[in-house]
């Protein structure tokens, strides 16, 4: 009796008429599709039992769901340039929402300040014009001007950065600092840990909130010119962590309160 598998034809076993009993004469071919077929069975289950570790591997990998939701965000930039030939977002959204945030801290900031409702406006005023945008406007043009001119592996027309993507990635990593600097450190002013104040673990932790904020600043950016191809030598742009650990030691070392200063600062503004 012939049976015929994936294309191929082999004898399963060959019956004597007469005696009803297997002959032997061919067992390699009467073995060698069940040897196959078990291999296969083998692969399929491997195949099952890869997929089902695939959720716990996931799991583990959770730490740095931070790092792969900032590249989604830089790899939708890609899908905007194939789609609408820029890299820049059109939509203002992310801008309305920015704003919004800034709005709500710097509202919380006058009051633990014990601002008056003047003061207050005039507070958020300085920060959303002055602070956020006209310092994005600084930073956005120098790292423009630097990107073009020293990171470009070909300089070219078609390939260069674009002035609304430097600003781009400058709200984008603008917006952890805000909440660090501008939210959390809200709860820890005047209560908590007080960082408002001479003690050395007010101002330690101040400093750190300080250092964690510049340091997600100086990360995202790297991340948002990282992501684009035409540039090299991209790791440049986290050179200035060197000098912001060594900034912040210098800080602890002499008890210098970063928060403090910008609280008088912030108080200074509204006169």
């Amino acid at each position: 009796m012939h049976r015929a598998l994936s294309g191929r034809h082999y004898v399963f076993a060959l019956l004597d008429p007469s005696s009803g009993s297997v002959n032997k004469q061919e067992p390699e071919l009467v073995l060698s599709p069940v040897k196959e077929c078990s291999k296969n069975l083998h692969h399929v289950a491997d195949h099952r039992a890869a997929q089902q570790r695939r959720p716990r591997l996931q799991r583990r990998s959770a730490p740095h769901g931070g790092r792969q939701t900032l590249q989604r965000v830089y790899r939708n930039f890609h899908y905007r340039k194939q789609t609408k030939d820029q890299w820049a977002r059109d939509d203002p959204a992310f801008l309305v929402l920015l704003s919004i945030w800034l709005c709500v801290s710097t509202l919380g900031f006058g009051l633990v300040l014990d601002m008056g409702v003047l003061e207050t406006l005039k507070l958020l005023l300085w920060v959303v014009f002055v602070d956020c945008i006209g310092v994005g406007l600084l930073i956005s043009t120098l790292m423009w001007f630097i990107s073009n001119k020293y990171l470009l592996k070909q300089p070219s027309r078609n390939l260069d950065v674009e002035w609304g993507y430097a600003f781009d990635v400058h709200l984008n990593a603008f917006y952890p600092l805000l909440l660090i600097l501008h939210f959390l450190q809200l709860f820890f002013i005047n209560h908590l840990v007080v960082i408002n104040s001479e003690w050395f673990l007010g101002y330690f932790v101040g400093n750190t909130l300080w250092l964690i904020a510049i340091g997600y600043y100086l990360y995202i950016t790297f991340l948002g010119y990282n992501a684009l191809p035409f540039l090299q030598n991209t790791v440049v742009l986290l050179y200035p962590f060197a000098l912001l650990g060594l900034f912040y030691v210098l800080s602890i070392s002499l008890g210098w309160n970063f928060t403090q200063s910008l609280c008088s600062f912030y108080k200074f503004r509204v006169k």
